[in-house]
């Protein structure tokens, strides 16, 4: 049973590949659709494409393995840079981004910083290149926990099913392909987290199970200083997250903005209080009726909601409660593909040159490349799907969220600030990663990385030249029509 239905979600999966891909006719509508998206497909594929395998894995892990703490701080630091993303860069960026003729971000930065040098956008491109390709890798290993722990696969197996599924219907489809199947993944992920959760919650209410003593920090939420900080500043990495900006590059009209915040929001708040719920609910019912390869020697706190789901479901249904993961899979790592693939044919001089039957190919092509090289670091990395994450969007966080922010809304910005922001900002991740940590907290290193990078642009900017005459009358006009809103 769970074979069908697993194959039933796939098929699928694959039938609004193949159906996009009859409707894409260049490498424009391949990487950004047109501009033609509605607000409820942009905000819930953006949702669901931002929250990965760490919303169904990483997360209720956290909250399961360290109560509350994690849970509630960095929900709270998402909501909000989420919110103020959608707020301040949504409409702000449609527009500009239209106005400048920019279809990626790396050449929007190029060109609202007025950069003839092509030091921006290939600096740009480089950091997208890394970090992406990190953050690939750890939805693939999302996925090769749900086929190890659903089918009893092999790791190297179960790794490359889920490579070759994501990049199937992203290869066929594009930018269209994945935000028709990302509002899909995204509604299916929702639904998995309400039932999960109201299960688990029945199950184990009433039944006497103690939380608190089967983990006392289960409803602890208090902490220090710099690690609440720390915690908070994930909310951060929204501003500089190439794939959640292409939804607002890509959305239909700058008046559909508001629309989707709304949406946007409402599920991001649902989702992320319903995977706190779970590691909680989960260390009630572990207490209870002890999950396998959960706790104890050898036991991974990732598999919470994978345990809790093959537990309290009926084979019926756990099938397609379990798809809800591979839809977390799938809904972020082709979204990431599809960037790395957009720069590649966007940003890279020699390849931006050639026709777009051309790039189309190469797009298609670099989709299967860079899967590839993620499926490598993937195989061979050991760590948890949380910090994976935490390192590529504290990355993307440093060295495009300042940058995004003051473009949009500073009119003194220069290339040479932006720059040195970019640069700033993805050493401060390097370094602070590697090579600084304080003992008894966690010092999350997006939060110097994101100050630093702030400071850096708006110093190196007002020593310099002041933007071109060129940049300034498009950004006024931007401004210009968004508070005419």
């Amino acid at each position: 049973m769970l074979y069908l239905q697993f194959g039933l979600y796939l098929a699928l999966m694959l039938a609004v590949g193949y159906y996009y891909m009859k409707r894409t006719s260049n490498n424009n509508d391949f990487i950004i659709g047109g501009r033609t998206m509605g607000p409820v497909t942009t905000a819930i594929s953006a949702g669901a494409s931002d929250m990965s395998s760490w919303l169904l894995l990483g997360l209720p892990g956290a909250v399961f393995a360290s109560g509350l703490v994690e849970g509630v701080w960095i929900s709270l630091g998402l909501l909000l840079g989420a919110y103020f993303n959608w707020l301040i860069v949504a409409e702000r960026l449609r527009t500009m981004t239209e106005k400048l003729d920019a279809v990626t971000l790396p050449s929007f930065i190029a060109k609202r910083s007025d950069d003839e040098t092509g030091i921006l956008k290939t600096v740009s491109t480089l950091v997208i290149l890394f970090f992406f390709t990190l953050y690939v890798a750890s939805g693939l290993k999302g996925g090769t926990l749900l086929f190890a722990h659903t089918f009893g696969a092999s790791e190297a197996t179960a790794m490359a099913i889920t490579t070759l599924v994501v990049v199937s219907y992203t290869f066929l489809g594009g930018y269209m392909a994945v935000c028709w199947t990302d509002l899909l993944q995204g509604l299916l992920m929702l639904g998995a987290l309400i039932f999960s959760s109201l299960l688990g919650f029945f199950a184990v209410s009433g039944s006497g199970a103690q939380i608190s003593a089967a983990n006392p920090a289960a409803f602890k939420f208090t902490t220090s200083f710099i690690t609440g900080a720390s915690l908070m500043a994930w909310g951060f990495g929204y501003f500089g997250q190439p794939h959640i900006l292409a939804r607002f590059i890509g959305i239909r009209n700058a008046e559909s903005v508001k629309s989707a915040r709304r949406v946007g929001i409402t599920w991001m708040a649902l989702s992320l209080v319903l995977a706190t719920m779970i590691g909680i609910v989960g260390i009630g019912y572990n207490a209870l009726f002890p999950l396998e390869g959960v706790a104890g020697p050898g036991g991974d706190s990732e598999r919470i909601f994978l345990a809790l789901t093959s537990a309290l479901f009926h084979p019926l249904f756990s099938g397609f409660v379990l798809a809800a993961v591979l839809a977390a899979v799938m809904s972020t790592a082709d979204s990431q593909l599809l960037v790395l693939t957009s720069s590649l044919t966007s940003d890279i001089p020699y390849i931006a040159k050639m026709d777009e039957k051309k790039k189309e190919l190469i797009s298609r092509l670099g989709v299967v490349g860079f899967a590839f090289i993620a499926y490598l670091i993937s195989a061979n990395d050991n760590g948890t799907i949380l910090a994976m994450v935490g390192y590529a969007w504290g990355g993307f966080g440093a060295a495009f969220g300042p940058v995004v922010i003051l473009a949009l809304t500073w009119r003194r910005m220069t290339r040479w600030g932006a720059l040195a922001g970019m640069l700033v900002g993805s050493i401060t991740i390097y370094v602070v990663k590697n090579y600084i940590s304080i003992e008894g907290e966690y010092f999350y290193e997006l939060l110097p990385g994101f100050i630093l990078a702030f400071l850096a642009i708006i110093v190196v900017s007002l020593l310099g030249d002041k933007p071109s005459h060129q940049g300034l009358e498009v950004f006024d006009e931007t401004e210009s029509l968004v508070r005419a809103k």
